[in-house]
């Protein structure tokens, strides 16, 4: 039988989304999202309206491996209502795979340590027919070695402000990047890319500007002067949004949260 008590509490859940069916993570009026769906669903299970926060928005078209989100409630229910309850009523885009009650002080966004993204890159004369929403095709070949090199350049604390959308809202253009590693496994080149937070469209202005490097129609150091050039004019394309994945999200230890598993075998 379902309860409600007097007391809230917090739940976190771990979600997976296939961004390629919504108009991105945030709730917009006239257009379908992650967190409108995701909501709608919590708060059938709840019988209460619920209003979730996530580790960090994603753009239209980007997915999820790791996306972290909480919410508050007062009703008691099975940690399975939370995860098979809840996805009863979600599309098929979308899964919950895991659920933790957290301390009341936990927030999916500013307890949050560092996030990882992982973009992959079809590298192939031919694109896909099939995974034309998870991966970007580049036909040209990548020297994944080079884009490996040249993005050392990044890593540390710096100003981003050439990687930086020019409709980024966030109030200053220094992140610290704690990993950058450029990979390949047959056809996939892969950019794994971990820092404390991001600027908007930073990884994927990375991205493009990687690819530029790995087709050598720039030199490696290049992305070091751009960086110190501070000026988004002067940097590579914006790669588009299919290829990107809120991989994991980490959390101090004492919350006590799943670790990341990647069970999916063409995402590497």
């Amino acid at each position: 039988m379902n309860e409600i008590k007097n007391d809230k509490k917090k739940i976190a859940l771990g979600i997976q989304y296939d961004g390629s069916a919504y108009h991105g993570w945030q709730f917009q009026k006239t257009v379908s999202s992650v967190q409108e769906e995701l909501e709608n669903a919590i708060s059938r299970i709840s019988n209460h309206k619920v209003n979730v926060t996530c580790a960090g928005r994603t753009d239209a078209g980007v997915h999820s491996m790791g996306q972290v989100v909480h919410f508050k409630t007062n009703s008691v229910r099975k940690e399975s209502s939370w995860t098979m309850g809840v996805n009863t009523y979600l599309s098929k885009y979308i899964s919950v795979q895991w659920v933790r009650e957290v301390p009341i002080f936990f927030n999916a966004r500013s307890s949050a340590i560092d996030r990882s993204y992982r973009y992959i890159i079809y590298n192939n004369t031919f694109r896909s027919g099939i995974f034309h929403n998870q991966y970007k095709h580049v036909y040209k070949k990548l020297d994944e070695f080079k884009m490996n090199s040249a993005s050392q350049y990044l890593l540390g604390e710096h100003d981003f402000t050439s990687f930086r959308a020019v409709n980024c809202q966030s109030k200053s253009p220094w992140k610290k990047i704690k990993k950058l590693h450029v990979w390949r496994c047959n056809n996939l080149v892969i950019i794994d890319i971990t820092a404390n937070s991001f600027l908007y469209h930073m990884v994927r202005n990375i991205v493009g500007s990687l690819i530029e490097i790995g087709t050598s129609k720039r030199k490696k150091y290049w992305i070091k002067e751009l960086l110190n050039k501070r000026n988004r004019i002067y940097g590579g394309p914006t790669v588009e949004p299919q290829g990107l994945y809120l991989f994991f999200v980490k959390y101090p230890d004492y919350f006590n949260l799943p670790k990341f598993k990647n069970n999916f075998t063409f995402f590497i």
